[in-house]
């Protein structure tokens, strides 16, 4: 169908879900939720583009995974929507919510077929239980669940997004224009994820898979006078620290590229850059906690760490059992996940002569399992 754009929106905190994990960074196998809805679609029916939107931080990451169009998403659905039609060309626009995860290819060809129906096609389930509105009892008959995706003619949706009204969804803003709405049938499958106990409900969500992610990590930095040294986020009681951006803690820095490493999220320069302000002199280990919070989000649990220390100076024997403990803490996983070994250089190089240190850390990952 090339003359239809599809829309997927993902821009929403998932805070209903109850999790670290947003909802769209669920793994089923060994694929991201959200890439799994898009691949869903584009098996279903041909596309003349599809646009995925959500926050930049995530855009960011999901430019590895796929060559889609991305739009960063607003503060509403309503918003988010408006930015991605800025990029849709096309007479109709398809648009549904990645939380509609499980969409049968059988729905998405009933509203393609009937696209010529109305100026919005709307999936919809008839309402079985009784309802009551205000205490009293209404016509259930006269009810409909709506559901996404719907599909409508795009300089129409365009034109009744623009005001300040907020809709609910497609079809309601179409339909404020005096536009026609036609139903087709829904289907079940296509329930919404938005709690941990919707999982039950859509069998298209698989197991994660029970591989292991393995990134590697290093890094150096030459010696300060003067200046305070932190190593593992531990204070090493010396008359000199790093020279860096930050405070230099070359063994955290390491260990954030292994880390990055392992789930492909590029590396420490990309996500705290030296050339910012902000960082100039930040505390190493608020980055790694920001680091963590990010590969929990997207879906994946840390297994362990393990990192290697080459210093002619300062010795580093009683600071190890410190360092262990901050790291495991920082990094929410227990003691005996972090291994530390450190070594000399034999008195060779730049280490050997006691002018800095080089720290090289390897970091496992896996994914969260739900299901």
């Amino acid at each position: 169908m090339s003359n239809t754009t599809l829309v997927l929106l993902g821009a929403g905190s998932a805070s209903r879900f109850g999790s670290t994990v947003k909802k769209q960074w669920l793994y089923s196998k060994d694929i991201p939720l959200w890439l799994q809805v898009a691949e869903q679609f584009s098996t279903a029916a041909k596309f003349e583009n599809i646009i995925i939107v959500s926050s930049a931080e995530e855009l960011e990451h999901m430019k590895h995974f796929a060559t889609y169009t991305y739009v960063l998403g607003g503060n509403s659905r309503q918003d988010s929507l408006r930015n991605a039609l800025q990029y849709v060309d096309s007479e109709y626009v398809m648009v549904s919510d990645i939380a509609r995860c499980c969409v049968p290819k059988s729905m998405i060809e009933r509203i393609l077929d009937a696209r010529e129906e109305a100026s919005c096609i709307v999936p919809v389930l008839s309402v079985t239980d009784t309802l009551y509105l205000d205490g009293q009892p209404i016509d259930r008959e006269k009810v409909k669940a709506i559901q996404t995706p719907q599909l409508s003619v795009t300089k129409l949706l365009k034109k009744a997004l623009e005001t300040e009204t907020l809709f609910t969804d497609d079809s309601s803003a179409i339909a404020s224009l005096g536009e026609k709405v036609y139903f087709i049938e829904g289907d079940s499958l296509a329930h919404k994820l938005t709690t941990q106990e919707d999982l039950h409900k859509l069998p298209c969500i698989e197991t994660a898979s029970t591989k292991t992610l393995t990134g590697f990590g290093i890094d150096i930095h030459p010696f300060e006078e003067n200046k305070a040294m932190s190593l593992c986020g531990v204070p090493i009681d010396v008359s000199y620290g790093f020279k860096a951006h930050s405070d230099g803690d070359v063994a955290i820095h390491a260990l954030i590229d292994a880390l990055l490493g392992a789930a492909g999220m590029g590396d420490i320069g990309e996500l705290y850059p030296d050339t910012e302000d902000a960082y100039a002199g930040a505390d190493s280990k608020i980055l790694l906690k920001d680091t963590v919070s990010r590969i929990h989000s997207f879906g994946y649990e840390i297994g362990n760490v393990d990192m290697t220390i080459m210093a002619e100076a300062p010795k580093l024997l009683p600071y190890k059992e410190a360092m262990k403990r901050t790291l495991a803490s920082l990094l929410g996983i227990r003691a005996n996940f972090v291994n530390i070994k450190a070594t000399t250089a034999e008195k060779l190089g730049f280490v050997g002569r006691k002018e800095g240190v080089t720290v090289h850390a390897v970091a496992n990952l896996t994914y969260k399992t739900f299901k």
